[in-house]
C-alpha cells in the first residue's frame, strides 16, 4: 500500500467532489480511501505531491495511434488520402511499421496524461502489444474495410483476426479488444450485420465505428439505400450501446432520436473537424438527448496531438459558437467529457474516469506552477482554456506510475523517436515518387 498526500484533488465523482488538500491511497491497482488534510501514515508510504493537482486519468475514445507516422503529411492537399496516405499504407504499413508508429503514440499519450485510448486501425495484436508494455489502458479495434487494408484482403481474414485478437486479450487487465467496421460506405450492409451478429456473441466488447461524419457518406446512404447513415447502421442491427460512434458531423433530428433511442455513444472529435472544415457536431443536442459523449483526438494525422489538453477548448468553443452562448457547453462538462464521461463512451466508467474508493488508480499529477494558470477562480475553466500537456509532471495507471518528473518509465523516448524517423525516410522517399509520377500524368 501507498499514499498520495498533500495534493488539491479533483475526483470528479457524482457529486464533483473536490478536496483542496487532501490524500489518496493506493493498494494493488486500486484506490482504498481518499481523504482532506494530513495523510494517514499507517497506510503505507506517503509520497508528497507538494501542492500539484491530481485527477482521473483523461480517457481518448477515438484514436488511429500508428498514424503518428502521418502527422503533418499534406496538410494542404484537399486529396491527401487518395493521393498519399492510402498508397503509403498499401506499400509500406507492415506489422512492425504500424508498431512503430504507435509505440510513438503511447509516449505522447503517457507525457499528455491519457491514461485509456481506444484505436481502430490494423495490426491491433502488435498495437496492443505495444499499449501493454506502455503499461496504458487500452481498447484495440481491428479494422474492417473494403479498400485494401494493410491487414488482411478479404472481409473473412479480417474477422478471423478480430476473432484472433478476442481470444488474445480475452480477461486481460489492460486492454479489450474490439471491432471496427471503417464506416456504413467502406463496409456495406452485409458487413455490418455480420459484424452485429458478432457484438451479440461478444457483448462485453465494444465496437467502433466513423458515423455520419461527411457529406459523401450521407450521399451515399441516399443512393444506395434512400435512408441517411444512421438509419444504414440501425437497418443492420448494429445501433446499440456497444456502438462508439465517431464524429456524428451531420445527423438529423430522427437520427439523433434513434441514436439515443438505441443508446448508441459518440466520441466527439472538435479540432480534427474543424480542421478538415467539416462543420460543429451537434454535441450539445445529443447529449440534451441523453447520448453519451467523450472527447476524442482522431488520428494524429487528422488532429495532430494525442493529448486531450489540445482538444478542450475547441471542444467548448465551437459549441458555444454554434449555440451563440458562453455557456452552451461548461468547462465542467468538458472536463466530465474528457474523463468520467469518456470511460462511460467506452463502457469502463464502473473501473475508471473518477477518483472513488474501489476505481482503478488511473491518475495524473499537473503541476499548478506555471503563471498562465493563475489566479485559479474557476480550476475546470483553468484546466480547460490554459492547462498543457507539458504541465503533466506524472501519470500512473492502474496503480503504477508510467511516468514521473516528465520522464518516462514504460517507454523508451530515444528509440522511439529514432525508429520513427527511420520510417518517414521511407515515407518522404515514396512521396517523392508519387508526386514525380503524378506530374507526369496525362492531364
Amino acid at each position: 500500500m501507498s499514499v498520495i498526500a498533500n495534493a488539491r484533488i479533483l475526483t470528479i465523482d457524482g457529486t464533483m467532489t473536490e478536496i483542496e488538500r487532501g490524500w489518496i491511497a493506493l493498494s494493488g491497482t486500486r484506490i482504498t480511501a481518499i481523504g482532506a488534510g494530513e495523510a494517514p501514515t499507517h497506510l503505507g508510504p506517503v509520497e508528497d505531491m507538494n501542492g500539484d493537482l491530481i485527477m482521473p486519468g483523461m480517457v481518448n475514445p477515438h484514436c488511429h495511434m500508428s498514424m503518428t507516422l502521418f502527422r503533418g503529411l499534406g496538410e494542404d492537399v484537399d486529396d491527401r488520402l487518395f493521393r498519399y496516405i492510402l498508397p503509403l499504407e498499401r506499400a509500406l504499413m507492415t506489422a512492425d511499421v504500424a508498431e512503430i508508429g504507435a509505440r510513438l503514440a503511447a509516449l505522447e499519450l503517457i507525457r499528455g496524461g491519457v491514461t485509456t485510448v481506444a484505436d481502430m486501425y490494423y495490426f491491433e495484436d502488435r498495437i496492443g502489444a505495444v499499449l501493454d508494455q506502455a503499461g496504458l489502458r487500452g481498447v484495440v479495434g481491428q479494422t474492417l474495410a473494403n479498400f485494401a487494408a494493410p491487414d488482411h484482403s478479404s472481409f473473412d481474414e479480417g474477422f478471423a483476426r478480430l476473432d484472433a485478437l478476442a481470444d488474445l486479450y480475452h480477461d486481460h487487465l489492460l486492454i479489450t479488444a474490439s471491432a471496427a467496421p471503417h464506416a456504413p460506405y467502406s463496409t456495406g450492409l452485409d458487413v455490418l450485420a455480420r459484424v452485429a451478429a458478432w457484438s451479440a456473441d461478444h457483448p462485453n466488447l465494444p465496437i467502433q465505428m466513423h458515423l455520419a461524419e461527411t457529406q459523401a457518406e450521407l450521399a451515399w446512404a441516399q443512393e444506395a439505400h434512400g435512408c441517411s447513415t444512421v438509419e444504414v447502421t440501425d437497418r443492420a442491427g448494429l445501433l446499440s450501446p456497444s456502438l462508439v460512434a465517431a464524429h456524428v458531423m451531420y445527423p438529423s433530428e430522427a437520427d439523433m432520436d434513434l441514436l439515443a433511442e438505441r443508446g448508441v455513444h459518440v466520441a466527439y472529435n472538435a479540432r480534427s473537424n474543424g480542421k478538415a472544415g467539416r462543420g460543429i457536431a451537434p454535441i450539445t443536442a445529443l447529449r440534451a438527448r441523453g447520448v453519451q459523449v467523450g472527447i476524442a483526438t482522431d488520428g494524429p494525422m487528422s488532429g495532430n496531438t494525442l493529448d486531450l489538453f489540445s482538444q478542450l477548448a475547441p471542444a467548448t468553443m465551437f459549441q458555444n459558437i454554434a449555440g451563440q452562448s458562453r455557456g452552451s457547453l461548461p468547462c465542467t462538462e468538458i472536463i466530465r467529457m474528457a474523463t468520467i464521461e469518456g470511460a462511460a463512451t467506452l463502457g469502463m466508467a464502473d473501473r475508471i474516469g473518477s477518483l472513488e474508493v474501489g476505481k482503478q488508480a488511473d491518475l495524473i499529477r499537473i503541476s499548478l506552477k506555471d503563471p498562465r494558470l493563475h489566479p485559479i477562480y474557476d480550476i475546470y475553466s483553468m484546466l480547460t482554456f490554459a492547462t498543457m500537456p507539458t504541465d503533466v509532471t506524472a501519470t500512473m495507471v492502474a496503480g503504477e506510475w508510467l511516468m514521473q518528473n516528465r520522464e518516462t518509465h514504460t517507454v523508451d523516448a530515444d528509440k522511439a523517436l529514432r525508429d520513427v524517423l527511420q520510417v518517414a525516410d521511407q515515407f518522404k522517399a515514396r512521396i517523392v515518387e508519387i508526386d514525380q509520377n503524378a506530374s507526369k500524368a496525362p492531364i
